[in-house]
Parts: C-alpha cells; structure tokens; sequence
C-alpha cells in the first residue's frame, strides 16, 4: 500500500464537467499532487474557493498504474469523494481515454451499475508525462458478488445496450489492462472475434516469444473453428445481437456498496460483442468466479443461443482471449499453455480434417 499527502483546492468559476452530459454544469475539484506537481480537472483557473485543505489519502499501486481516493468539499460544503487512476505508460492517454469513452457509455445505458465517470486527462507535469482518469468514489466491499444479483445486472446491460452502428466493436480504443484490443467495427462477430484474438496472440508472442506450436494451432482456430463454431450464430436466419459488454468482468473489477448492497462494475474495457463473451472469463483457474451459480444464474436471464449444444464450447474459446490478454500481461504464466490445450481440442472438434470438407 503506498500513501499519497494531496492538497485540495476547490475551483471556482462553474466550469463545464467532462462528463456524460456536456449541458450539466457543477464545480470540479482542483487536485494537486504534492510531489508530482498538479492535476487540474476543468479548465485551468486562478479562481479558487475556500482555504485549501490537506487530507491524507490511501492509494494502491499496480504495475501499470496507481490509484487514490479524493475527499473534499464543493463550494457549498458539501463533501466530494472521488476515485483517481494515473499512469505514466506510453500508451497511458489513450488507455484512460478508452477507459471514460466505456464508462461513459455503460453509464449512459445504466447509471445504476458504473460509479459515474467524471473525466480524464493529462497532469500538468514536464516528465514523466501522467494521465489520469477520474470518476464517482463509491464504498464498496470486495466479497465475492451475490449471482444472483450479478446475473440479473448483466442480463439487464446486455439486453438493453443498443449498438450506435448495429455493428460489434467501439468507437475508440479500448485496452484490458494496459494493452490494447482491437475493436473496430465489424458486421460479424465471427470476423470481429477472429481479429480481436489475433490481436492478441500477436501481443502475447511479442512478450512470450514464438511458440510454433500454439502459432499453428491458433492458425487453424482462426482460419476453421472461429468460422465453424462462431459463423453458425450468424447463418439459417440466427442472429447475434450487438451487446454492451463489461470486457473483463473478473471479482477485482465488481463491488458491493457497502450501504446499498447494490452491485458495481468498473474499471471496464468495453465494447459491442455476443453477450455470452461476457462470461467466458468465469472459465478461467485464476480468478475465483468459477462457481457454477454465477453463469446459471447469468443463463436464467438469458438463454444460450442455438445451437445450445455448442455453448460450452464458445464459452471455452471466450475465455481463451482472458487467458491469452493474462499471458501477455503475466510472462510465463501456466494460462498460455492452458489456451493451447483448449485450441488442440477444439480444432480437433471443429476444425477441417483431410476429405472433410468446413460446414457453415
């Protein structure tokens, strides 16, 4: 645990909030990082209201960036709290853009279940270059979430969410954890799945070295099983519906609020997929969301597609993006051999074999 000592000044002057709704105007806290100079959230201004005060804040730090909560005072008094992520990564405003574009647009179909974003940008530092995200504090528990109540959220974002072009994707780059993924629209989700995940097989030889035996695999999971086992959602009049997903829904990124007991999902990196993507992740040994109840109850709200027989199998091929974005992250890890063997089964399955000709 590090500790962070911030001065907090209130700004004054009723500035535009970088928020959902750009026609909603407050005060935006002005924060200043003791040693690492100052963010300014809003407008950059002289004015200011009030003495300043010094609080004392308690922050986590991860490989890729740190994070604070904010406790101040608007003009009228009344307290604030906020959470603040920054980063020094090259790739740092892209990454906390992407993450305020998600947010945003998960709070925008369902305020209740995202704290709300607030803003995002750059501190006013000449080296190293720190971004920052900036979003609602809410007081939650890091318990493992009811899945009951989990199933019932996710169902509700999934079949609500409507996408802006029909199409699966999103409008900017979005990054599960520090690395990116490649989501420009597409009108498949065979297509678009094939491009997400050789995305990122491409960033987990770039950290774990060649494998040619995964390579081959992977080849073939793209080139047969992703057509085979996906383009049959698509083709004989079914459909995949375009849904706003969390992105990377493991317990770390879902809380309980503690005065509530109403459930909370953050630190996404969203875009519009086939729902069951969702869950894919709940497959994997290291996270603890692999009860059974979690994706029965998710099922009691939403039904898998056709062909039902076939959803296990999707939903071991989903996880395998978990496990391989994991691998890029995590050099060595065991869960790259583990995709490799999901693959091997798989293109055993579904894959073309020789006087077989690929079924659609």
């Amino acid at each position: 645990m590090i500790r962070y000592i911030l001065h907090v000044w209130i700004a004054g002057g009723g500035m535009t909030c970088w928020g959902y709704n750009p026609d909603e105007r407050w005060t935006p806290p002005k924060v200043r990082l003791e040693t690492r100079g100052h963010l300014e959230y809003g407008e950059p201004t002289s004015a200011s209201t009030g003495a300043p005060e010094r609080i004392e804040i308690a922050g986590v730090s991860y490989t890729w960036s740190v994070t604070a909560r904010i406790d101040t005072v608007n003009h009228e008094g009344a307290p604030m709290r906020f959470f603040v992520k920054c980063t020094t990564e090259k790739s740092g405003q892209a990454q906390l853009a992407g993450e305020f574009a998600v947010m945003s647009e998960l709070y925008k179909t369902i305020p209740s279940l995202v704290p709300r974003p607030q803003g995002h940008g750059r501190l006013y530092l000449e080296s190293p270059p720190t971004y920052f995200f900036i979003c609602e504090f809410v007081n939650i528990s890091d318990r493992l979430p009811d899945p009951v109540r989990l199933g019932a959220r996710l169902a509700e974002l999934h079949t609500t969410s409507v996408s802006p072009t029909g199409k699966f994707g999103f409008y900017v780059p979005t990054y599960d954890g520090k690395l990116p993924q490649i989501t420009d629209w597409d009108s498949s989700w065979a297509s678009f799945f094939g491009k997400l995940l050789t995305g990122i097989l491409r960033l987990d030889a770039e950290v774990n070295g060649p494998w040619k035996e995964l390579e081959d695999v992977a080849e073939r999971v793209v080139q047969e099983v992703i057509p085979r086992l996906l383009g049959v959602l698509e083709c004989d009049g079914r459909s995949v519906k375009p849904c706003l997903i969390h992105g990377d829904l493991w317990e770390g990124n879902i809380g309980t609020d503690l005065d509530t007991g109403e459930i909370y999902i953050f630190d996404a990196c969203s875009y519009y997929a086939h729902n069951e993507m969702e869950i894919g992740m709940w497959r994997t040994e290291h996270h603890r969301m692999k009860a059974k109840a979690y994706k029965r109850e998710y099922l009691r709200n939403i039904e898998p597609c056709e062909p039902v027989n076939e959803w296990d199998d999707r939903n071991r091929l989903y996880s395998d993006k978990t496990k391989l974005m994991y691998s890029a992250h995590v050099p060595g890890t065991k869960v790259r051999n583990q995709a490799y063997e999901d693959f091997v089964y798989l293109v055993e399955k579904y894959g073309v074999h020789p006087g077989q000709a690929q079924v659609h």
